[in-house]
């Protein structure tokens, strides 16, 4: 591992258990299995993980769902995400426009400029035809619903700040070329193309990534590079993939020097055969 990097590594037992018995495929489930109410047993909710005893015991947590904000750990604990705007609810999980975004849809939330917090109104699978370039101050909240982003390119945060991506199931995630899209500045941008990452953390910083499930994507499931830091990477669950998490462009990129990532309570699954993380 290059000493270039600062990583706070975290594995408990508890965390892996809790994930072995669920499978992927159920988000919900594999993600820790709070998405609904019914299933917060006050009895049985506190469980020595730090994140989740800090909301996941209160009754009225989808009503209080900001509160998440202030639970993160390590080095992306400043990560606020849309806190301080309003909730932004997703109804449409297809007419993905990347010039064009329709509200409603995930690509026309994750644009704007102002704070946003992100949900869902049903159980959505969304295929992007073009990668999500997610502006600065946004929470994706995928608590209380399966949804998944898939089949297609996936998140990109280039040059960012203040973002939180919670309870999303991210595969089959592929590349993109070069194409115009709404960009963050100016409106219509050339986006570069796409690696066909799951997450890809570009220039970006205070990003926390919670209770995600990635797996089987074309490049990485989640990578960080070009000068991001103060990242936390907690309660995911990776499985079926190759390259699994790069943290920093090369040894010789000196933005990269002073990259601070904390990865912690994750579960490295099943089909991983490298990078766990690099």
């Amino acid at each position: 591992m290059p000493k270039l990097y600062f990583f706070t590594l975290l594995m408990l037992l508890h965390a892996a258990s809790t994930f072995s018995r669920h499978p992927p495929q159920q988000i919900s489930e594999a993600a820790g299995g709070y998405s609904t109410r019914r299933q917060l047993d006050t009895d049985q909710c506190r469980t020595g993980n730090p994140i989740d005893d800090c909301w996941r015991c209160d009754p009225e947590w989808d009503s209080n769902r900001k509160r998440l904000a202030d639970c993160a750990v390590g080095f992306g604990k400043d990560a606020i995400g849309g806190r301080d705007g309003e909730l932004y609810v997703v109804t449409d999980s297809g007419n993905d426009d990347p010039l064009n975004p329709i509200p409603g849809t995930l690509r026309h939330a994750a644009i704007q400029e102002e704070p946003l917090w992100i949900i869902f109104d049903h159980d959505m699978v969304i295929t992007l035809n073009e990668q999500l370039l997610v502006n600065s101050h946004k929470t994706i909240d995928g608590r209380g619903h399966n949804i998944q982003i898939a089949h297609g390119p996936c998140i990109t945060l280039r040059n960012v700040s203040n973002i939180i991506i919670h309870n999303i199931y991210i595969h089959d995630c592929l590349p993109s070329g070069n194409s115009r899209v709404w960009g963050l500045s100016p409106q219509f941008a050339i986006s570069g193309g796409s690696d066909g990452d799951g997450i890809s953390i570009f220039g970006s910083r205070d990003v926390w990534i919670d209770h995600c499930t990635l797996a089987n994507c074309y490049d990485g499931l989640i990578d960080a590079t070009y000068g991001s830091t103060s990242i936390t990477i907690s309660n995911n669950y990776m499985l079926h993939h190759n390259e699994v998490m790069l943290m920093g462009h090369s040894d010789e990129f000196l933005d990269d020097k002073n990259m601070q990532v904390t990865i912690a309570f994750n579960f490295f699954g099943e089909g991983l055969v490298q990078r766990m993380p690099r």
